[in-house]
């Protein structure tokens, strides 16, 4: 039997981000007889899929930072691995814009293939001289990477269009997920809430890294005033980041420590859907906004924002848009006219909307073999 195509994944470190999750939702699901996943990383230390990788066959090459100061030396390891590695006919760049640097250095190895996929859409200040320079930066490798790959993915068309513009044929590659994890079950539901003696809880839920863009303060702000509404409610945060501690601080100051639950970046995130009663997720900005579309398919009354979250990712009766521009007060004021809803299944939906994770699996797969027939 002959070996699998071995397509080699570019990402800064595969912790548990939306673009990192998708693609080990794709890893798993994907005929590994036929394709198998690996990986250039550009972190020394270990990512929370490492393992998980490592397991299913994968293999993980670390090179430095694409910081300035190093950048002489990555480019000498670029050409050093693909010296060594001529096997890869395939790249798939989750990194935007700085993945030219790596399809450079593939062009002059004779590298058919090199597909650039945009998972998000930037979100620029330019007050300051430092941010504009920073912008013409992107700009500049934005223009440099649509030069040098060959198929533009995205994850909706808002965030390919930013990256590849509107002349270039981009394909909607879906943030698929397994439908039957997502489901709702009753009986895990109550193994989770007797686990963490959350009976009787009104439970709000937020899957994130903490970070700027996915705006916990405001998150906090908008619970904190449904939970003076709604006494037996409480915020479960899942998800690691910088921004953690300040957080924290906040939830502190506002007297609120025994009703939120900071439970870092898990392993069976799919668990805690069952438990939420609502979804809440008004982040600054996204490319789709993968944990709307797991939390749909759970059954839950879902939140985020409008005009930044793209319409894409409206899949169920269950996703209301709501302004960033709107109060803490007037979030929850919508919010609460859900409260007393019962869950459905919701899996069809999923499914009819082309969002089941086998069907995905198998499509990718037809891509990257019909790409070297």
């Amino acid at each position: 039997m002959s070996e699998p195509i071995r397509i080699l994944n570019l990402f800064t470190i595969m912790n548990r981000g939306g673009a990192e999750t998708m693609v080990m939702n794709y890893y798993r699901a994907i005929d590994r007889s036929k394709i198998q996943f690996d990986f250039m990383v550009h972190r020394q230390e270990r990512g929370a899929y490492d393992d998980e990788i490592e397991a299913m066959g994968g293999r993980i090459f670390r090179m430095c930072p694409i910081y300035p100061q190093n950048l002489f030396r990555y480019q000498q390891m670029l050409k050093e691995f693909f010296d060594n590695h001529p096997e890869y006919q395939i790249l798939h760049s989750h990194m935007s814009e700085l993945g030219y640097f790596a399809f450079k250095e593939a062009i002059r190895h004779d590298v058919p293939v090199r597909i650039c996929h945009a998972h998000g859409t930037p979100n620029f200040k330019s007050e300051t001289t430092k941010e504009k320079f920073k912008y013409v930066i992107r700009e500049t490798l934005a223009y440099l990477i649509r030069k040098s790959s060959t198929d533009y993915f995205a994850c909706s068309k808002e965030a390919g269009e930013w990256l590849f513009g509107k002349k270039k044929k981009i394909i909607i590659m879906n943030n698929a997920i397994d439908i039957t994890k997502f489901t709702y079950h009753r009986e895990i539901a109550k193994q989770v809430r007797q686990e963490f003696n959350w009976e009787n809880k009104y439970i709000i839920g937020h899957v994130g890294r903490f970070s700027s863009v996915k705006n916990h303060t405001f998150l906090i702000d908008i619970f904190n005033t449904i939970q003076k509404d709604m006494p037996n409610s409480i915020l479960v945060l899942l998800g690691d980041g910088e921004l953690k501690p300040q957080i924290e601080k906040k939830v502190s100051e506002l007297k609120i420590e025994n009703k939120v639950f900071f439970l870092g970046a898990r392993n069976d995130v799919y668990r805690f859907y069952q438990t939420f009663d609502i979804f809440i997720f008004p982040s600054l900005y996204e490319g789709f906004g993968n944990v709307l579309l797991e939390a749909q398919a759970c059954g839950i009354q879902s939140f985020t924002s409008k005009d930044v979250v793209p319409q894409y990712a409206n899949i169920t009766p269950l996703l209301h848009y709501i302004p960033l521009s709107y109060s803490a007060e007037h979030w929850k004021s919508i919010i609460l006219t859900y409260k007393d809803y019962q869950r459905k299944d919701m899996s069809k939906y999923i499914q009819d909307n082309g969002f089941d994770i086998h069907q995905n699996a198998e499509w990718l797969t037809n891509f990257y073999l019909n790409k070297l027939s």
